[in-house]
């Protein structure tokens, strides 16, 4: 039986044994003897990094082998103290000082990039995807910044942690940057070695991660900006240059700006006392319910998982009167607070374990923590509850169409909601399988609709969208939408599920004509071919 099988068991009965012990015990020696091989196999310019990683991995592995179950008591989980969420509005009514280059001057904008474009089809690093007028999301992001240092004539720096899988291709394109108002520094977050699920042993047999090798490694999860910012010296040297906190984001959350009246909040507390983190929360949607959420746990400020919750209560934590807000993974933190706590060993994580199954069907397990989860680590920390129009994560082409569209304005790289649009909510959208790739979704859509006025869209099937057509649709979940090109009147091969409510309707602008002819869908046996 092998190591796994044993070790489960062992786990599965109730109370510590001399047995379990045993089982741990053999385990880590094993896998210490494989990663002490693995670094045997370091080159001298590699060895300090990649034993610097494997130490840090050999942690998460002790811990992972201690856990049994669920890693929250759900009898201790209460609602935040009023006072440790504040509303935006309250932050924001305090204004701003007036000299806001002294606290801009105390920030670090460091942006998450270490994932890959793959979800949408695409190679290489997801913030070079072009995401609105060919700018990317690091164009976007450069461009913010910058336009904060030449407003208020301000050096606020821009970081970068990349992964192994990103940080080639993007030290490449930084170059395009230089002349830019904006410090752009880079760290890798650490490469962890993924785990057969069956003998809880490492695949990989030496350092590499090119060919063969490629699918033995992992970046273990954005929780490990903490020791990488540490080990990297990055953290020390910007203290020195007299910064204070960090913003910390995913760089697809094109939302995701410097806000000058939350970091004037840090900077200036109305108590005098310094908050050490903030995480921005939003209220949920039908679309968040699977989000993590800011809860009190043990007199402390706790962020929960769906993963941690026992299975008898994952409803009830879905539940939206419930649970109201979720993180939007928007943090602000204090760069001193991360140093002690680093120093200390003092930050604590749940472990993330991601099953995955490699190209030759291999099964294995990758461990990795999550940047929020440590804000039950920091002294006096607090959640801002932020309008939704600071979470606008790029995920899928679905949420490629919507930034791309006209219901936002772009302005010095940051995406605005149009006042053109009469409610500020954004419309759902759904793109069928055939929309997946970002090459095969811009192939179906000759200019991007007009958006203004929808509510709900959703399209599957082999769907292609002509030239300056108007979308003004309501649909139920699972109806499908329309094939239409211009500048005809009709629409061609519609493709609509029953479900379609009869007062929706769809509006197509003529190309090169002022009217504007609308279809009311007074009578769906006319269009539908069922």
């Amino acid at each position: 039986m092998s190591f796994a099988k044993d070790f489960s068991k062992a786990m599965s009965q109730a109370g510590p044994s001399q047995f379990q012990e045993v089982i741990r015990q053999e385990l880590e020696y094993s896998m210490k003897v494989e990663l002490d091989k693995i670094l045997a196999t370091a080159p001298s310019n590699e060895l300090e990094h990649t034993k610097n990683d494997l130490e840090g991995f050999k942690k998460l592995f002790h811990r992972f082998l201690q856990e049994k179950g669920p890693s929250v008591d759900w009898g201790k989980i209460q609602r935040p103290p009023e006072d440790s969420i504040q509303p935006y509005e309250k932050i924001k009514a305090r204004g701003l000082p007036d000299n806001i280059a002294s606290v801009l001057n105390k920030l670090v904008v460091v942006k998450l990039n270490g994932g890959l474009g793959t979800s949408m089809g695409c190679k290489g690093p997801k913030s070079l995807i072009g995401v609105r007028n060919e700018n990317t999301f690091l164009d976007l992001t450069v461009q913010q910044i910058e336009h904060l240092n030449k407003t208020y004539n301000t050096d606020v720096p821009l970081v970068l942690m990349n992964s192994f899988n990103t940080d080639e291709d993007t030290k490449k394109i930084l170059q395009k940057y230089s002349h830019s108002r904006v410090k752009i520094y880079t760290f890798n977050q650490s490469r962890y070695p993924r785990i057969n699920k069956e003998t809880l042993l490492p695949i990989a047999k030496d350092v590499s991660y090119s060919g063969e090798n490629t699918e033995c490694w992992y970046p273990p999860g954005h929780g490990d900006i903490y020791a990488s910012f540490y080990n990297s010296g990055l953290l020390d040297n910007l203290i020195a240059e007299g910064k204070e906190y960090i913003f910390v984001s995913n760089i697809d959350n094109l939302g995701a700006t410097v806000d000058l009246y939350i970091l004037n909040h840090l900077m200036n507390p109305p108590n005098g006392k310094r908050c050490e983190f903030v995480m921005e929360v939003t209220n949920k949607t039908r679309a968040d319910v699977k989000g993590g959420t800011l809860t009190q746990y043990e007199n402390k400020l706790r962020l929960v998982e769906i993963a941690q919750v026992p299975k008898a209560h994952v409803d009830e934590f879905k539940s939206v009167s419930k649970f109201k807000i979720f993180n939007t993974n928007n943090l602000w933190i204090a760069l001193s607070a991360i140093k002690r706590l680093q120093e200390k060993n003092a930050i604590d994580m749940e472990i993330i374990v991601n099953p995955k199954t490699l190209d030759g069907g291999l099964n294995v397990i990758q461990l990795e923590t999550a940047v929020g989860a440590a804000i039950k680590s920091f002294e006096n920390s607090l959640g801002i509850n932020v309008p939704r129009s600071r979470f606008l994560p790029v995920k899928t082409t679905s949420d490629l169409l919507l930034v791309m569209s006209n219901l936002y304005s772009l302005n010095a790289g940051s995406l605005t909601m149009s006042e053109k649009r009469e409610f500020p909510t954004v419309p759902l959208v759904k793109l069928g399988s055939s929309f997946t790739k970002v090459q095969d979704y811009l192939r179906r859509f000759e200019s991007i609709p007009d958006m203004l006025e929808l509510d709900h869209l959703t399209v599957s099937g082999d769907v292609t969208f002509g030239k300056n057509v108007s979308l003004k649709v309501s649909l139920q979940a699972g109806c499908s939408c329309i094939y239409m090109t211009n500048p005809c009147h009709s629409v061609r091969k519609p493709i609509l599920s029953q479900h379609l409510p009869l007062e929706a309707f769809l509006r197509i602008k003529q190309q090169q004509e002022s009217l504007q002819q609308g279809l009311q869908w007074s009578s769906l046996s006319q269009y539908c071919p069922f």
